[in-house]
């Protein structure tokens, strides 16, 4: 009840603010919309027209926008398209200033030429700050960082380090960790504003300063970045060179969109699509392009299936009903093979599994697999018996099923392992992907022990 009257009360703002930005009543409009918070301001923007987004312009200045900017959740080829709506220098801007890590991640989805324009006529300190961040590979903790931290020295008081934090708090991101650097700029310690607020004024910050600091180096990928701060529960984690220079910070809000990143990336080549931007705001075209290549590849491995079922055309002429269960035998492959995949995929994804554990993961899946086989096939073979009362078909399906469960629990584990260890990214193992693999192995094992049987069965 109280979710559907928010939203009633959002969507009755919303037009009031429409309809202030249609009679164009800027007093009236900035009083109210400034007002929100800048997650609810993204919200309203992104469902704007392009003639209402050319009036919020007119009405708010590049630092109002950059907040906006900082908010929408919009797919990544759309930021070229809104930031040509705008004048260039607007554009600039409001990049130099958003956060230096957002205006980096908004600059790589455009062209160069454009980056180079924009940098242009950017003011020069914003510029040379996004230039540092620019050049770092894409999906890195460098690409993740952010310069706009405090740092304070070693040797220093608290006095001063209060005065510095003081004098560089607006423009900082976070100042709930203040990193602490050596003359030459390497990070040395790490405090927390509680512990700074507390300590003696006198005191020299080397003293009350944690020398234990977690960091992550600037070259690390940005999953690994996000296990870091999850193990650690940090708000922010140092970015260092390989001489542990202290380049930047990463905060926990940039790893929550990691996190939400990677996963939906994960979930979607799981389900055999190629593109995690295949949403409900594509067109039927967009959507058919990214999912096609999986599906061609899965319709030539089909019929791999059905070319090895024609090879068995004698065993099925002869006794007919093994065709029955076919489905039942190439389903309980596919449905095991999906299950061991979600845990090895999960497993790699999380860090759990390491090197020295991926053995005993194989090991487990296969006991695993004896247990699941072992039970499904004894059920199988009593009911074939009942419902057919042929006690060899029972016992075949039966052992097929035992059988096919086992590899195809092996199989759902192995692939992503193996995957992983070529630097293949292992959610591509997706689960149509097993699902038709197992299929083969099944209908292999099923049909070559009908055969072997064949004398044996009525």
């Amino acid at each position: 009840m109280m979710d559907s009257l928010e939203k009633e009360e959002k969507v009755l703002v919303q037009k009031h603010l429409i309809s202030l930005l249609e009679n164009n009543e800027i007093d009236a409009f900035r009083e109210e919309f400034l007002e929100m918070h800048t997650y609810d301001q993204g919200q309203f923007f992104e469902e704007l027209d392009e003639s209402l987004r050319f009036a919020l312009y007119e009405m708010l200045s590049p630092e109002e926008m950059a907040g906006i900017f900082e908010n929408v959740e919009i797919r990544e080829e759309e930021y070229q398209d809104l930031l040509s709506e705008m004048h260039p220098t607007f554009a600039a801007d409001m990049l130099a200033e958003m956060s230096t890590d957002d205006a980096v991640d908004v600059l790589n989805e455009l062209d160069k030429e454009q980056v180079a324009s924009y940098l242009t006529i950017m003011d020069e300190e914003a510029a040379d700050e996004i230039k540092e961040l620019l050049h770092y590979e894409e999906y890195t903790a460098g690409s993740l960082m952010t310069t706009e931290f405090v740092a304070i020295r070693a040797n220093q008081t608290v006095r001063s380090a209060m005065q510095i934090l003081r004098r560089e708090a607006p423009e900082a991101e976070t100042i709930y960790y203040i990193f602490v650097i050596d003359e030459e700029k390497h990070l040395v310690g790490v405090i927390s504003l509680r512990d700074l607020i507390v300590a003696d004024e006198e005191t020299m910050i080397s003293e009350v300063m944690n020398e234990r600091v977690v960091s992550v180096s600037v070259a690390q990928d940005q999953e690994e970045v996000a296990r870091t701060m999850r193990d650690y529960n940090f708000l922010a984690l140092p970015v260092v060179d390989f001489q542990r220079h202290l380049l930047g910070i990463i905060t926990v809000d940039d790893v929550i969109d990691v996190i939400d990143e990677e996963a939906s990336d994960d979930y979607s080549k799981l389900a055999g699509i190629s593109d995690v931007d295949d949403t409900i705001n594509n067109n039927p075209l967009n959507a058919a392009k990214k999912r096609l290549p999986w599906l061609v590849i899965l319709l030539f491995l089909g019929m791999m299936t059905a070319s090895l079922i024609g090879q068995f055309e004698d065993t099925l002429n002869q006794v007919a009903i093994l065709a029955i269960f076919i489905p039942l035998i190439g389903g309980m492959a596919g449905n095991t093979g999906t299950q061991a995949l979600a845990v090895a995929v999960r497993g790699l994804a999380t860090g759990e599994i390491q090197e020295e554990s991926k053995v005993k993961l194989l090991m487990r899946e296969a006991a695993t697999g004896m247990i699941t086989g072992g039970s499904c096939g004894v059920l199988v073979m009593l009911v074939v018996y009942v419902w057919q009362g042929d006690l060899i078909l029972g016992a075949l399906v039966g052992i097929s099923v035992f059988a096919t469960l086992i590899i195809a629990t092996l199989a759902g584990a192995f692939i992503p392992l193996l995957m992983h260890r070529f630097k293949i990214d292992p959610a591509v193992a997706s689960g149509p992907f097993i699902t038709t693999i197992n299929d083969l192995i099944s209908i292999l094992i099923y049909f070559g022990l009908a055969t072997a049987f064949m004398s044996y069965l009525k």
